[in-house]
């Protein structure tokens, strides 16, 4: 394979993923940064808890 051939391939391949645009349609990005906030948060009260010495 040679550098030329490579090259042409990654561009073909760039463009067939511009006509998707990148998401999943069943992802809510308010959703999924809702839920991954709950979670930190959750994470965070859980630490402070362990930390009661301080």
């Amino acid at each position: 394979m040679s550098f030329h051939s490579t090259a042409a391939q990654l561009v073909t391949l760039a463009a067939e993923g511009q006509e998707h645009g990148g998401n999943h349609e069943s992802l809510n990005p308010y959703l999924t940064g809702g839920g991954a906030f709950v979670i930190l948060m959750l994470l965070l009260w859980i630490t402070t808890r362990f930390n009661r010495d301080r």
